[in-house]
């Protein structure tokens, strides 16, 4: 487990595609950000990735917060992120924008606790230490799980750690609680006998992005890159939806995750592109709002300031 965990810490590097393409402005290889059992994995098993007109390299974090420092400071071009990172990104005044939206069930988005945990409520978290990664879309979860029950951050303990910190910190009892998203949930849940205590049903809003640094949308040759790839994640999820049993197995090989743990997580539902429309934006902003009331923010955000909606017409 252990291992497994500080493999998939570690930024991966690798190269896939069929030939070098090039634009006005010189041979383009598209740098994409990933993170454990993402979007590589995703097109690899949905067949769409050995055709890819430009070569990719890969990078890997752990979550979004890291993956969209890398978008904004040029080292990725484009990377899949939950609901949260850009908001956080949009605070820093980051160089990046939303280019596609997706939305999936909230159902694996978790607040766990260990099986013999006094905790029943979410009430009973305060004065409790919770183990999240700031900025992260569990982040989100978090401060809106516990708004539902009457409570803030200030009533608990926020300790910001990456996931496989948290994991050791959680399993050795070190924190009260631990939320983080699938496929750590089902992860969990399945090898270290972790309990729901809720889940983000009723609260997230279960967006998910591609977002992109301006420094590459504003490269022709990387712009057409980025939208061929969104155009086939969008094909992906789509097939990974119809095709569970087969996602689950490709899934579990390229990660190394237990088939049972994939295949958990993947029967709760994956990501299904939708419209990144004025309804996505508006819900993003109200999540904002929220972090900025809640102090977690230094100030305003105007998120759709940090959407670029160039591919919605091909990808509609």
């Amino acid at each position: 487990m252990s291992k497994l965990l500080s493999a998939l810490v570690v930024a991966v590097l690798a190269l896939s595609g069929c030939g070098t393409a090039s634009s006005s402005d010189g041979p383009v290889v598209l740098k994409v950000g990933d993170q454990k059992g993402g979007s590589k994995a995703l097109l690899t098993a949905a067949g769409l990735l050995d055709d890819f007109p430009y070569p990719i390299e890969w990078s890997t974090f752990t979550s979004g917060p890291p993956l969209l420092e890398a978008a904004s400071a040029g080292a990725i071009d484009v990377g899949g992120v939950g609901n949260t990172p850009p908001i956080f990104a949009a605070a820093a005044n980051a160089k990046i924008a939303a280019v596609y939206s997706a939305k999936g069930s909230v159902e694996g988005d978790a607040l766990l606790v260990p099986s013999d945990s006094p905790l029943k409520t979410v009430q009973d978290l305060k004065g409790r230490g919770i183990a999240v990664a700031k900025g992260s879309s569990a982040h989100g979860q978090v401060l809106l799980t516990l708004a539902a029950a009457g409570l803030t951050t200030k009533d608990v303990t926020l300790n910001f750690l990456q996931p496989s910190d948290a994991y050791s910190a959680f399993t050795q009892k070190r924190v009260d609680a631990w939320a983080v998203w699938d496929p750590y949930t089902a992860q969990a849940q399945q090898e270290a006998g972790a309990r729901v205590l809720t889940d983000g049903r009723g609260k997230s809003n279960g967006y998910t992005f591609q977002v992109a640094g301006r420094a590459a949308l504003a490269s022709p040759g990387k712009s057409e890159a980025i939208k061929e790839f969104v155009k086939r994640i969008s094909r992906a999820q789509r097939w990974a939806d119809g095709h569970r049993e087969e996602w689950a197995r490709a899934w579990a090989a390229e990660t190394g995750l237990k088939p049972e743990v994939a295949r958990a997580a993947v029967e709760r539902g994956g990501d299904l592109p939708v419209p990144l429309d004025d309804a996505v934006i508006a819900s993003e902003q109200e999540l904002a709002d929220a972090f900025t009331a809640d102090g977690a923010l230094p100030g305003a955000v105007e998120f759709r300031k940090f959407v670029d909606t160039r591919f919605q017409e091909e990808l509609s």
